[in-house]
């Protein structure tokens, strides 16, 4: 499949291509779930009526944390983010969602010890050890702010719940990835 290569995209005016390897039915049952129709509930809350594009992400977060219902938001950040964690973690709590903070050099783990094959002895980003502090605090909800590549999978792999983006690491674009992606000259590839 290759939806950015199509021309009619049947899939916008609520018809399948062919090319499709689901079973419609089988993901309308998954949908049908309680559990999967509080999430697209809540999101609908966000974009349905003419909302979408009306908050940015961090009010998106909270209004949609505050509709599931969370009752311990974790948030798991770069340590070079450390000030505006805090903020997030501000806005959270005066909106009156709980929050718990978890920085990426979580026990002071050095370099040699998390990868085997490194000679740096100086702190690492433990984000196995992020995940298992954030589950240690019954979080509902993770939210990821500025972790490196890598990293945010290792933190994803040992949740056992949700999680979400609100920042995406990138140095040189000020962490908007996406000017990356516009500053490249269109082809026909």
């Amino acid at each position: 499949m290759d939806c950015v290569r199509c021309a009619p995209k049947h899939c916008r005016t609520a018809n399948g291509c062919g090319a499709e390897t689901f079973e419609q039915a089988d993901l309308i049952a998954e949908y049908g779930t309680d559990e999967t129709q509080k999430i697209v509930q809540a999101a609908a809350t966000l974009v349905d009526g003419g909302r979408a594009g009306s908050l940015s992400r961090l009010d998106e977060l909270i209004e949609f944390s505050s509709t599931m219902g969370y009752r311990n938001v974790g948030l798991a950040y770069c340590y070079g983010m450390e000030r505006e964690a805090k903020l997030v973690r501000e806005r959270f709590v005066r909106a009156g969602v709980p929050m718990s903070t978890v920085s990426c050099t979580v026990g002071g783990m050095r370099q040699n010890e998390l990868n085997r094959t490194s000679t740096i002895s100086t702190v690492a980003c433990n984000p196995v050890g992020q995940a298992q502090q954030l589950m240690a605090h019954r979080v509902d909800f993770v939210i990821m702010m500025g972790l490196c590549v890598g990293h945010d999978i290792l933190l994803q792999r040992n949740l056992n719940v949700d999680s979400t983006t609100l920042v995406a690491k990138d140095r040189i674009h000020q962490h908007a990835p996406i000017k990356a992606v516009l500053s490249e000259p269109e082809t026909n590839a």
